[in-house]
């Protein structure tokens, strides 16, 4: 059989691993692969989408919007399309399958979800967007009783065909309009993880989130909502769920009142499969969240430094405002997704925040929203990550923090948000 993989990212890779046996196989990339495979063609540059119609099947990586391969191909070449998540929904030995999605939270979210079903002695195996490409996942041998938790973006749901047995949205709110035709478009993509669910499934949804529970509504299944009941809710300081007190919320070793939002959606998740509350208390006590989710780098002088490079949206970076009570000094900015700033302003101008810095192409215009706003404590930082941290600590005083949440991608400056989280954390580490 022929096959062109679209884009040779991790998951481009981990298709070629998959289908490399007994296929021909051709690699088609918009920029230069380093080291590729001897036994493939290569089709490397700006017309790497066209003449696709001789291939029998096309492996869309998730960087490659759909429309795309189709508006070079033609129409027809539509149903040639797969993914390496749509063949690992085909093909896993398992169909006790949780899919969750969402614009914030996934990652925390399905990493709770694994970390409690593990507790229970369950044979548990995570990825997806989060870091192991689904089809990679089946090397580790995935048993018909294992569990399986897949984060799942937009661009892999976007042309999914299989739906997982629970389904759960997070939050939903506009990110991604760069990629979309429009928000429109994002939704019925987030939808797709529940449009093939039938009734013996379940659909999970934030009910303080119109938009989540339309994309929860989007098949057949039974729908269970969280933050409300009868899924998990916060009531008199504790996370309950069926009246039962699951733990005190001082006792969640995560960090910021929107992760009560992820704990929820977990219990809720965990509820369906498994009623001991004992294994979900010892995992809300433990689990302190995940790299460059608000994570503490140190504290020089009596200024805290944490990375929350993963907010790439302005409402992550509102919640991320909204947990420190403290002073803080607070990188925003970065490439532009499309995003309007007036609400982070105004989260700006009353949550504390002693100094804005600034960066990359969102500069201005997170400037002119803090002006509309009245708050004129700002400066523009430079390319620099050293720079900019040194900056921050000037203008730090002793108790004060200074937090990377930037609101925006990193594209520009940096590679993604874990260069930019990571080079964060090496020149704050190296402050003196």
């Amino acid at each position: 059989m022929k096959i062109a993989i679209i884009g040779y990212g991790l998951q481009g890779a981990s298709s070629y691993e998959y289908w490399r046996k007994d296929n021909q196989i051709t690699i088609c990339d918009q920029n230069e692969i380093q080291n590729p495979p001897k036994d493939v063609e290569l089709r490397i540059g700006s017309d790497h989408l066209k003449n696709l119609n001789d291939f029998d099947l096309i492996v869309r990586s998730p960087s490659v919007h759909p429309k795309d391969i189709i508006s070079a191909n033609g129409e027809q070449i539509k149903n040639k399309i797969t993914t390496n998540t749509n063949e690992f929904f085909k093909v896993c030995p398992s169909k006790n399958i949780i899919g969750v999605t969402g614009t914030k939270g996934k990652g925390t979210t399905s990493t709770l979800i694994t970390k409690m079903l593990e507790e229970t002695g369950r044979k548990v195996h995570l990825g997806g967007n989060i870091g192991t490409p689904p089809l990679e996942m089946l090397e580790a041998g995935i048993d018909k009783n294992d569990w399986v938790v897949l984060e799942l973006a937009n661009f892999q749901l976007i042309d999914i065909k299989y739906s997982p047995h629970i389904a759960l949205c997070l939050m939903v709110v506009p990110e991604h309009q760069d990629w979309h035709q429009d928000m429109e478009e994002y939704v019925n993509a987030k939808s797709q993880l529940f449009s093939h669910q039938t009734e013996t499934d379940i659909a999970i949804y934030y009910s303080k989130n119109e938009i989540s529970k339309k994309i929860a509504s989007s098949g057949n299944a039974a729908q269970i909502p969280y933050y409300n009941y009868p899924g998990a809710v916060v009531e008199d300081e504790y996370i309950k769920i069926d009246s039962n007190e699951i733990c005190k919320i001082s006792d969640i070793k995560l960090l910021g009142r929107h992760n009560l939002q992820n704990v929820c959606a977990a219990v809720t998740t965990i509820w369906q499969i498994d009623k001991k509350i004992a294994t979900i208390q010892n995992v809300l006590s433990t689990f302190s969240g995940l790299e460059h989710r608000l994570e503490l780098v140190r504290e020089l002088e009596g200024v805290k430094y944490y990375d929350d490079s993963f907010a790439t949206t302005p409402e992550s970076a509102i919640v991320a405002i909204e947990a420190f009570k403290s002073p803080k000094i607070i990188i925003l900015g970065g490439s532009d997704k499309g995003a309007k700033y007036n609400e982070l302003a105004k989260t700006v101008n009353s949550g504390n925040v002693r100094h804005v810095i600034l960066i990359g192409d969102t500069a201005q215009a997170i400037e002119a929203a803090l002006v509309q706003e009245g708050y004129n404590n700002y400066s523009f930082g430079n390319s620099e990550i050293n720079e900019i941290v040194t900056l921050a600590k000037v203008k730090s005083h002793p108790g004060d923090v200074v937090l990377l949440s930037t609101g925006c991608a990193s594209f520009g400056i940096f590679k993604d948000y874990k260069d930019r989280g990571d080079k964060f954390k090496s020149a704050v580490r190296s402050l003196s």
